[in-house]
């Protein structure tokens, strides 16, 4: 009997393939939205961890305040490394750097990186490492080096697989430099600037030769101990205050960022996307709920007649409520399964294409099938109790 009633089923939804198909159409969208959500979430947590992976816990990043335009009047300079070096408490090194953005081209490749000059501490304390060639060295800075370390990127973008690019010569905002290094892929920042996509160059070349004034100055510190990155924050502010001669009623010039502090504001970053993401998920299947209770009440009008003789000959409620509620799990089941099915494909192709950050995640296809179910049992049950309750007799009357 249970298989009679699913083969009707059935054949009413193949019956009007048009509104069965417009009624699937909100939870197809609906699971492919949730899946979306998780993948996207996955996404950006994998994100967060491979930025901050070469990030050592008890690292410290000052830069420049750009709050409210404080950055046109900032003091802050690579030199001030040296100064918290000496001056300030529970520090175990520190290393300045000034970033900012260049035309880079090697033949006919021209492209925009990110140009990062340094100290020969730098690459050391930011955890990265050389794969090819050297690093900056104390000789380099002194003597203003026109030579340059690339990142992994820039590498390949520059330079073909048979070409090594130690020893080359690139053009760097229009100078000329040699290519003494290349840093192995890391995925991580400095500051705003991806190192895998940078020119790493002795500080004194890029403060004197390519950046000047147009660079945003960064200090990378290391505290002794993670325990003390409070007590070293506070100490750095003070020192760096006085040496900059701020007045008690004046903001800082610069911006202290410990480590946890940043990858915490990058995983709430993540978290709020992903909550927001979830609530249009969730609206998303509310709607199509609402349309498949619209079209089951539909339904059982338009079948009113057919529900009259049912009963006339013997139906129970249970065998027509059963019936109608199929109907509308129908409906949702296979329309959360088709959701799947193109939020799982979307996946690898938004990935391939580089548009945004994801991740296939299990729970994505599981809570938003679970929910495509759920839908369809909560808004088709009133209906098909409905149809359950008829008089046989008003039925039978019914045009």
């Amino acid at each position: 009997m249970f298989i009679e009633i699913i083969k009707m089923a059935f054949e009413s939804l193949l019956s009007k393939k048009t509104r069965t198909l417009l009624s699937m159409l909100g939870i197809i969208i609906g699971v492919a939205t949730v899946i979306a959500v998780f993948a996207i979430g996955k996404g950006a947590q994998k994100s967060v961890s491979d930025q901050f992976q070469n990030l050592s816990a008890n690292s410290v990043l000052i830069t420049s305040n750009r709050a409210r335009g404080v950055i046109s009047s900032s003091k802050l300079t690579t030199a001030d490394a040296a100064l918290i070096l000496e001056s300030a408490e529970n520090i175990k090194s520190a290393a300045g750097a000034i970033q900012g953005n260049l035309s880079v081209s090697y033949d006919a490749t021209d492209k925009s990186y990110g140009v990062i000059g340094v100290d020969e501490n730098f690459i050391d304390i930011a955890n990265l490492k050389i794969e090819n060639g050297r690093g900056i060295e104390i000789d380099d800075i002194d003597s203003r080096l026109m030579g340059a370390v690339i990142g992994s990127t820039v590498a390949t973008d520059l330079f073909a697989d048979d070409i090594n690019p130690v020893g080359e010569t690139i053009t760097v905002g229009g100078k000329k430099l040699e290519v003494i290094g290349v840093i192995k892929k890391v995925g991580s920042r400095i500051g705003m600037i991806s190192v895998d996509e940078s020119v790493i160059v002795p500080s004194s070349t890029a403060e004197k030769s390519l950046l000047g004034s147009q660079g945003q100055v960064i200090i990378n510190v290391l505290v002794d101990n993670i325990d003390n990155t409070a007590l070293a924050t506070s100490t750095i502010s003070s020192v760096l205050r006085t040496e900059h001669g701020l007045k008690v009623n004046q903001e800082d010039d610069f911006r202290i960022m410990d480590a946890g502090s940043m990858v915490a504001a990058a995983q709430e970053s993540a978290k709020t996307m992903s909550a927001l993401l979830t609530a249009i998920a969730a609206i998303t299947l509310l709607v199509s709920g609402i349309g498949i209770m619209n079209v089951m009440f539909v339904t059982v009008a338009e079948r009113t007649k057919e529900i009259g003789i049912a009963k006339a000959i013997g139906g129970k409620q249970s065998d027509i409520l059963t019936q109608f509620l199929l109907e509308s799990v129908i409906l949702s089941t296979i329309g959360g399964l088709i959701g799947i099915t193109i939020g799982q494909l979307a996946i690898p192709i938004i990935t391939h294409f580089n548009l945004i950050p994801l991740a296939a995640s299990i729970n994505g296809p599981i809570l938003g099938f679970s929910f495509a179910v759920i839908v369809g049992i909560f808004f088709g049950f009133y209906p098909a109790f409905k149809a359950s309750r008829l008089d046989p007799v008003d039925a039978l009357r019914s045009e």
